[in-house]
């Protein structure tokens, strides 16, 4: 697509947008890059590229710029994006901009917890397979820095959030995969079906020739691809759990115990990731030492350390309900409980029947501290920390040998952090201090 003459407005100086930019200057477009920080977000953009500092809705409304690509951060229904849609030709994202300038494979992943592993495991085993494969997206690289490569990989492994779907117009993914589904990010959507919806356009372009890989039981909508299910839970999908095994229409496939992966929520990634690879034509025993060499991702139920008898473990990934679930759930060993965070307007009450069942004790901090005490406390001794420090003391107090620390805050970490990686990193910090 040829942007010579066009008018293009980046809106966001970070990552994406600074991606965005250089493919659209790549392409002949005249860029400026709109954000409402200080100059200095702009430090080591291209000369090539405008820069506005300090842009406002009233920036926006004398934009009149043919294509307008909004950065995944910025709310598509706030004043500040409208403000430059209102008169524009286009209003697309980074990734569905980027997609127009790719040929290559893509298996596009979604879903609100597990992206992060299967995006890695579907890279790794196409790789394995022989064919080269770039991870990006929400993960990684953002898709314009990959496209943008005079030797473009063969297929992308594209982790996409509900921020980037939102957008999204002609994008196809050839094979697209359905992780799981709960409520999350209430603080930027109007309803749970609002979220749900910005997700399920990852199949909104497919044809029956593609793939669709969705755990089974999920409510997607009418999906025209050929679709594929999985669930380590019921054995009617596809591609189920027996015991450790994970099995296709009743063909044993992969043994999980000869993996670094554990629970429930790992086995349904591995399995979501060996149906994605299988539809591109990437055969089971290429990927076999991917799986026997895998190690999960940092903070995602992350082994710290072992002290005096008890696990500590980095979950500080788990930003919303489905994933401290999931961390729960897959703990064999009693656990004291450390959750909180930003207060994101999520209902809690869900987890009270596997916190009665599977928790000790919970110790609650952040913005969202007190409240979690008083929605957990009815099932489970719950303490509220001021500091994550002293989270950790209590948690420590209150543990026995045999036990487990979880460091699941269910919630994202903005209220303290700068995100979930800063917050994990700190935990571990604190857990490897202790003496």
């Amino acid at each position: 697509m040829d942007l010579s003459g066009k008018r293009v407005a980046i809106l966001g100086a970070g990552r994406s947008g600074r991606a965005a930019a250089n493919l659209a200057r790549c392409y002949g477009g005249e860029v400026t890059v709109y954000d409402a920080g200080p100059a200095e977000v702009f430090l080591g953009m291209r000369e090539s590229i405008r820069c506005h500092p300090l842009a406002t809705e009233e920036t926006g409304k004398g934009c009149n710029a043919d294509i307008v690509i909004i950065s995944p951060g910025i709310e598509t229904g706030g004043g500040f994006a409208r403000s430059f849609y209102e008169d524009a030709g286009e209003f697309i994202g980074e990734t569905e901009f980027a997609s127009r300038y790719y040929n290559g494979l893509v298996i596009g992943i979604t879903g609100t917890n597990g992206k992060t592993t299967t995006t890695e495991l579907v890279q790794r085993m196409i790789e394995a397979g022989g064919k080269s494969c770039e991870a990006c997206g929400n993960y990684g690289r953002p898709l314009s820095d990959v496209v943008i490569e005079e030797d473009q990989p063969d297929a992308v492994s594209l982790e996409l959030s509900s921020f980037q779907l939102e957008t999204v117009r002609t994008f196809r993914p050839d094979v697209a995969v359905w992780l799981n589904f709960s409520p999350d990010h209430m603080d930027r959507y109007r309803s749970v079906e609002e979220y749900r919806g910005a997700k399920q356009r990852i199949f909104e372009n497919q044809q029956e020739s593609d793939t669709a890989v969705i755990r089974y039981g999920e409510e997607v909508g009418e999906v025209t691809a050929n679709r594929i299910t999985f669930s380590a839970t019921d054995s009617r999908a596809d591609y189920a759990l027996s015991e450790a095994t994970v099995i296709y229409q009743e063909d044993r496939i992969l043994d999980l115990g000869a993996t670094r992966l554990r629970g429930l929520h790992n086995a349904e990634n591995v399995m979501a990731a060996l149906a994605a690879v299988r539809a591109v034509n990437v055969q089971v025993e290429a990927a076999a030492e991917v799986f026997s060499e895998y190690a999960p991702p940092l903070h995602r139920c992350e082994l710290i350390r072992i002290l005096d008898g008890v696990e500590y473990i980095n979950d500080s990934k788990a930003t919303n309900l489905h994933a401290l679930e999931a961390a729960l759930v897959s703990q064999a060993r009693p656990s004291i409980l450390i959750a909180g965070g930003k207060e994101k307007g999520l209902d809690y009450t869900p987890l009270l029947p596997v916190l009665e069942k599977r928790v000790n004790k919970v110790v609650a901090f952040g913005e969202i501290g007190p409240r979690l005490a008083d929605v957990f406390a009815p099932v489970v001794e719950t303490v509220v920390a001021a500091t994550l420090g002293d989270a950790v003391q209590l948690a420590r107090d209150a543990s026995t040998r045999g036990g487990t620390v979880l460091f699941s805050p269910g919630t994202s970490s903005f209220d303290m952090f700068s995100g979930y990686e800063e917050r994990g990193d700190a935990f571990r910090s604190i857990v490897l201090a202790l003496k």
